[in-house]
């Protein structure tokens, strides 16, 4: 999803796979709940220009287009459940810490924004908390991709 250049890594894909193989990909939706979490920090830092979002993998037309008919594809959309063991504020702290495009954002910002930007994830990741119980659940929707060489 995030290499910057996605016709390149289609071609890629399609010349390391073997002739009977399968390519499968799981690419967050722009709608789905990662896809927002995107939104939420692309406000903070923009993408280069140039760079396609990295979600369009999750829209069945875009994967489609790149693939152009080189491959046989079926795509369908699932949920992923995140349920962790504690609150939003830990859960953005962890993401912040670990979680590349979300640690490289806050590392490119200064003080007062790394303090806005994780106010709107843990905003994001409040709104959307299934759970009341110190925990923090959350669905996120994702592309399920199954590409097979033509």
């Amino acid at each position: 999803m995030f290499a910057p250049r996605p016709e390149r890594v289609v071609s890629e894909l399609l010349r390391v796979c073997r002739w009977d193989g399968m390519i499968a990909m799981g690419n967050w939706t722009p709608g789905g709940f990662v896809g927002q979490s995107f939104l939420v920090t692309s406000r903070h830092v923009p993408p280069p220009p140039g760079v396609a979002p990295p979600v369009l993998w999750g829209e069945e037309s875009v994967v489609a287009e790149r693939f152009a008919n080189r491959a046989h594809l079926q795509m369908a959309r699932r949920m992923m459940h995140f349920d962790f063991p504690y609150g939003p504020e830990k859960v953005v702290d962890l993401f912040r810490t670990y979680f590349g495009p979300t640690k490289m954002t806050f590392e490119r910002l200064d003080a007062a924004g790394q303090q806005a930007l994780y106010d709107d994830l843990l905003s994001h990741w409040k709104q959307h908390n299934e759970s009341h119980d110190g925990r923090t659940v959350v669905n996120a929707e994702y592309l399920e991709v199954h590409a097979r060489p033509n």
